[in-house]
């Protein structure tokens, strides 16, 4: 049953204004006019050019960088969409940012996820559609529905396709997780490529900088895949790459992860590793001004357009996975 007819209205900030056009032209609908924009002394304005009374709105906003003025867009976007009597409204967020603030590392530490899907709440969505949070937990940290897409569907399409299983062995291929807390997810995208799974043990000194201790499993003469659900700064991830050279004895190193945040010496760091390629879907927009030869991204606007269309219609989204 279609709870709001065919009245849907598709809006987006100015996080990723190509993800949301991509999902319009799959849906067959036009982009909604609304002007977002930043008065000088950084207040987020927001003006919605056309009614959504009753209307069933999506707001595709990802808080990436700038992750506070994305955010404030998003809030401000909800509330005015609420106060324009629209019939219900969805948070469209492909990559959700403090999703690493999930719980209280040390003492008087805040639990900025919970903060932020609070605000969300408040601000007036109606239920939220994202991919691959960093913790699957905070999808328990909202009050209203949250649909949960998977960037791990995409990943194996394009591996099983790039390594066909009637041409290489996958005997030869080792699924790699960069770290303890990824084997979840690293475990389930190997079993979809039939290939074994390894594990890469670190120790962080501190935020942003980490050692690499030992590797579980073996991986030598193997072609491995680092499977992660982000990658910030690129440190975890290529002293995992190295290590699995130097101390494994790897034969070639492929990487991919859902969430490209790419923050400071990410790029130096990417090109100067063993990473052969680095592949991510497009929750957060490629960087313009720093191209790499060994980036790669996957369109994942399609699979949201699809979500969209069983959210409207009060369909089931399992097939998307």
């Amino acid at each position: 049953m279609i709870a709001y007819g065919d009245n849907i209205k598709i809006f987006c900030g100015n996080s990723n204004p190509q993800f949301a056009e991509t999902i319009c032209r799959s849906l067959g609908v036009p982009l909604g006019r609304a002007e977002v924009k930043t008065f000088a002394d950084g207040e987020v304005s927001v003006s919605l050019e056309e009614t959504v009374r009753g209307a069933d709105v999506f707001l595709i906003q990802s808080t990436c960088k700038p992750v506070n003025n994305n955010l404030m867009e998003l809030l401000v976007m909800t509330d005015a969409c609420r106060r324009a009597s629209a019939g219900r409204i969805t948070a469209v967020i492909p990559y959700f940012g403090y999703a690493r603030q999930d719980r209280k590392a040390k003492s008087r530490d805040p639990i900025s996820a919970k903060l932020v899907a609070n605000m969300i709440t408040a601000a007036g969505a109606d239920r939220v559609l994202t991919m691959d949070l960093h913790a699957p937990q905070i999808q328990g940290f909202f009050d209203i529905p949250l649909d949960h897409l998977l960037g791990n569907p995409t990943f194996v399409d394009y591996y099983l396709k790039k390594f066909p299983e009637d041409v290489y062995n996958h005997d030869d291929f080792i699924v790699v997780s960069p770290d303890v807390g990824s084997v979840g997810r690293a475990r389930a995208f190997a079993a979809k490529v039939h290939m074994g799974l390894a594990i890469v043990d670190k120790r962080r000194q501190k935020a942003n900088v980490c050692e690499v201790m030992n590797i579980i499993g073996d991986v030598r003469g193997k072609t491995c895949i680092l499977y992660d659900d982000m990658v910030d700064t690129a440190g975890s991830l290529c002293n995992a790459a190295k290590a699995l050279v130097e101390a494994g004895g790897a034969k070639a190193i492929y990487a991919c992860a859902t969430h490209g945040v790419l923050s400071g010496p990410a790029f130096e760091r990417i090109e100067n590793s063993p990473i052969q390629e680095m592949v991510f879907v497009n929750t957060i927009p490629q960087q313009q001004n720093t191209p790499s030869g060994k980036l790669k991204y996957l369109d994942v606007a399609p699979v949201f357009a699809r979500a969209i269309e069983h959210v409207h219609g009060g369909t089931s989204i399992a097939d998307l996975f």
